[in-house]
């Protein structure tokens, strides 16, 4: 590949992987947007995700690597898609399974650039008990710092997503509120971290999953974020 590519870690579970319906919306595309698949970069196309084949969508991925080629002008992004559905935080832990495969993925995809960003959305796999929900911030602040030194990118921008509102009509997921809370709290206690509004998203009739156009909103949201992160930190680090 000619140019280097602005690499960004895509990890969670189904929200991140993508069950928004193909046939909803208008595909996406962009020449200078790529992903990782199977050990090689190919051009980025939906759906990103591969985890759960018969049910993997419309992602946020897609148009958070079209925005911030359009509002930035940064390019080539590559996308490497890590996300698996159904999965609580434990198994993103140092040492857990899914970790360590993320780990392994991105190193490997780093050989043809930089890694500039992580991207996450998880929690609905942590909202059904109040001791997972409680514990859920300290514990993803451990999975941030694991990844940043495992990577050797200690400022690396985290950028994660809230759960969706409609979560609250689903059996299953009462501390969901919680877990929220805490996503956004996070942004007073760690480095380059930020974390997106799900304010007004809805889901696809699931009542657990957006829809493919929430996605889209969601994926430009975090594209926004992401700028807005790294244009402060770069305007403190001038600064000093």
């Amino acid at each position: 590949m000619a140019n280097q590519l602005n690499i960004f870690l895509l990890i969670g579970q189904s929200n991140m992987s993508g069950r928004g319906r193909v046939n909803e919306i208008p595909s996406l595309s962009n020449p200078q947007l790529f992903m990782f698949r199977e050990g090689r970069w190919t051009t980025a196309g939906e759906p990103l995700h591969t985890d759960k084949p018969n049910m993997a969508g419309i992602g946020l991925g897609m148009s958070f690597g079209v925005e911030l080629i359009k509002a930035s002008g940064m390019a080539p992004i590559g996308l490497v898609p890590c996300a698996v559905g159904g999965t609580p935080l434990r198994r993103w832990m140092p040492g857990a399974d899914l970790y360590d495969n993320a780990v392994a993925t991105i190193r490997s995809a780093l050989s043809n650039g930089k890694l500039s960003g992580v991207l996450w959305h998880q929690g609905e796999g942590d909202s059904g008990s109040f001791d997972d929900a409680s514990s859920y911030g300290e514990r993803l602040s451990k999975m941030i710092a694991g990844l940043r030194s495992d990577l050797s990118a200690e400022h690396v921008p985290v950028i994660t997503g809230q759960l969706g509102s409609f979560l609250r009509k689903h059996e299953g997921y009462a501390f969901f509120e919680l877990v929220n809370q805490q996503l956004r709290e996070l942004e007073g206690q760690l480095s380059s971290y930020a974390c997106v509004s799900a304010e007004g998203l809805t889901d696809n009739g699931d009542n657990l999953h957006f829809n493919a156009a929430s996605l889209r909103n969601f994926g430009t949201r975090y594209a926004r974020t992401y700028l807005e992160l790294t244009e402060n930190t770069r305007v403190s680090e001038q600064s000093l």
